[in-house]
């Protein structure tokens, strides 16, 4: 654990204090074997923990997950297996990690939706009795969206320095956004010229359905970004569960994701 003074000259923007603290506040952000809060497992855990006097305190965590970690979050985090093998699990440091929260708010950048609630399930499952609830929660990520809208016509002012007219207006808004696009080619010269790089920087084509339930793994392949089978490859679980494909067609999935499993299924079925 390291402690520096917010006094140290070194450390610009702790040098003073902005906001007022009744009790302390510890940020923290958390990398995982994935995303899902459920059945993903914490591999690494930073806590920053600053007192009202402005003084910090830093911890940093890496645990065993117990499970494997996806070679495609390696490739995102740099945490392999082999990284956190000799690891202590999780269990085996809740308590540490309870010591220096309990009694502080917490925060974080996008923690209310995912670190905060990964870290309470992580206590929960190895039974370490400790209520997150009577934290208060900071959430950087929300300041940001709130104060810089992340909508059309904050895009149209900041780019083009234009308020957006007529918003919501169809015919205004696609014009806008192709003014958008314009500048935004103008002002990122590192950006390609062409469609086929510009799409691969949104999600549109990671996913073989809209709703984002059935994604492609590096080989190109189905797979379910969802559930219990999330990252198999959807034509190797119906082939073992075909019960599951009836599930999916019985349930509450968007048409065009049951249309995209179908033909998974009928795939498999002339594989035959």
């Amino acid at each position: 654990m390291t402690k520096k003074n917010a006094k140290d000259p070194g450390q610009a923007g702790f040098s003073f204090m902005n906001i007022k603290l009744n009790r302390p506040i510890v940020f923290l952000d958390i990398e995982s074997t994935g995303l899902n809060i459920g059945t993903d497992r914490i591999v690494e855990l930073a806590l920053l923990k600053v007192n009202d006097t402005g003084d910090k305190v830093t911890k940093t965590f890496r645990v065993n997950p117990e499970m494997p970690i996806p070679p495609e979050v390696t490739r995102i985090h740099g945490i392999s297996d082999s990284d956190v093998a000799n690891a202590p699990t999780f269990k085996m440091i809740a308590g540490e990690v309870a010591s220096i929260i309990r009694g502080s708010d917490l925060g974080g950048y996008n923690s209310d939706k995912f670190d905060i609630p990964m870290l309470a399930e992580e206590f929960a499952r190895v039974g370490y009795d400790i209520d997150l609830k009577e934290n208060k929660f900071v959430d950087v990520q929300a300041i940001f969206f709130l104060k810089e809208p992340r909508n059309l016509s904050a895009a149209y002012k900041f780019y083009c320095q234009k308020d957006l007219m007529n918003a919501h207006s169809a015919l205004a808004d696609v014009e806008a956004t192709w003014e958008i696009l314009q500048s935004q080619l103008e002002k990122y010269t590192d950006l390609g010229r062409t469609v086929d790089f510009l799409s691969t920087l949104g999600n549109g084509n990671k996913f073989a359905d809209f709703a984002g339930r059935i994604s492609y793994n590096d080989n190109g392949d189905e797979v379910f970004n969802f559930g219990k089978f999330k990252g198999q490859k959807v034509i190797d679980v119906f082939a073992r569960e075909k019960s599951y494909y009836s599930w999916m067609m019985d349930g509450d999935f968007p048409a065009y994701t049951k249309k995209i499993i179908t033909r998974i299924y009928l795939k498999l079925r002339e594989l035959k």
